[in-house]
């Protein structure tokens, strides 16, 4: 170990001998023989022993992914052919924009019923209105009117459940069908391109919408570590693109399950993304917090002095009395050392330049 050369001009120890302390204190004059400067006192940090639960980490790698419950698959309800792409992967989109349209032999047809069913409502229309007239000269009955009114609504209600029809499929000019946002948020996938055939047999997606204000980091946790973690623990998650950068969430929610292939179980961490920082697939570094059972006693890490091969705190009682003890450092961690042997609960200990006063006691 390297210990600091303590200059005169700098020294803030005063170490007394014999008579030299009798005149201040003249009772503990035998047993001082050190005393610490009113300067020395302004330049140390004194912390007391405090029992506390006994925290480790654990870390785990995992990836951004998107909020599961704020993700929407685009699926086309018509076939046809890609007549024009109008959004590219990564854009954000509104509610209801127009995402692609798509030229649709079924569009054409629902518009040839439409047209039928129109016509038939204006062909309604006149032979109600003859049978009307007729009825009223007394020249037909009652029932050609009712029937003639029956037709009418026949064509009404054809008009009606084509215009529904439309109304699901997004019908745009001509035979065309729109492909619009479900949901505000970013193209997070797409598998659309102009000319292209699209058959509503296709099981795939041929976009996918998501908000990103908060998304998902999916952590893998081996089975060693399955005991160590549970609902609610903090977890401090950090990226390659943000290595600086630490984004606090908690676990939400753990799969019970093991993947076959790599034996490992996934946790799930919520995390605020508000400045759009966390991009889905970002590979992650979590870490997390966790009791690992009991109480020691804790002190700063920075009180501890390690010298040969041995740990040591300086114990301040007061100017007059520090001693050097040694201790037995169980685990230190977030610059916490837990100690389970040479130091008691209320005892405080110097932890800031104690290694001055180390180097003035022991040499």
């Amino acid at each position: 170990m390297i210990r600091p050369i303590l200059l005169c001009s700098g020294l803030l120890l005063a170490v007394c001998v014999g008579s030299g302390c009798k005149s201040g204190h003249a009772e503990d004059s035998e047993k001082t023989t050190f005393v610490l400067s009113d300067t020395m006192l302004h330049n140390i940090t004194i912390d007391t022993a405090t029992v506390k639960p006994v925290q480790s980490e654990l870390r785990l790698s995992g990836k951004v992914t998107p909020n599961g419950g704020k993700v929407v698959k685009v699926f086309p309800l018509v076939s046809g052919y890609v007549q024009d792409v109008k959004v590219q992967l990564g854009d954000y989109v509104n509610k209801g924009q127009v995402l692609a349209v798509i030229h649709s032999g079924e569009i054409a047809d629902y518009e040839k019923q439409l047209s039928e069913a129109k016509s038939d409502q204006a062909v309604a229309e006149k032979n109600l209105k003859v049978a009307q007239d007729l009825y009223d000269s007394r020249l037909s009955t009652e029932k050609d009117v009712v029937n003639a009114k029956g037709e009418l609504q026949k064509s009404q209600a054809a008009i009606n459940r084509i215009n529904d029809i439309f109304k699901i499929y997004k019908k745009g000019a001509g035979s065309t069908y729109l492909v619009t946002a479900p949901i505000s948020g970013y193209v997070i996938d797409k598998n659309i391109n102009n000319n292209m055939e699209i058959r509503t047999d296709n099981s795939q997606n041929i976009f996918t919408v998501s908000e990103l204000d908060d998304v998902w980091v999916m952590a893998n946790v081996f089975e060693t570590d399955i005991a160590k973690v549970k609902e609610g623990y903090a977890a401090e998650v950090t990226t390659i693109s943000y290595p600086d950068k630490v984004f606090h969430g908690q676990i939400d929610k753990v799969y019970n399950v093991l993947d076959p292939d790599t034996k490992t179980m996934q946790v799930r961490i919520r995390l605020a993304n508000e400045n759009m920082e966390l991009k889905p697939e970002m590979f992650a570094t979590v870490l997390l917090h966790y009791k690992d059972g009991g109480d020691m006693i804790a002190i700063p890490s920075t009180a501890v002095i390690f010298d040969r091969s041995k740990n040591y705190v300086m114990v301040f009682k007061d100017k007059f009395n520090v001693d050097t003890r040694e201790v037995q450092v169980a685990k230190s961690l977030n610059g916490i050392s837990y100690i389970n042997g040479g130091l008691k609960e209320g005892e405080k200990v110097i932890s800031k330049n104690q290694l001055l006063i180390y180097d003035a006691l022991n040499d």
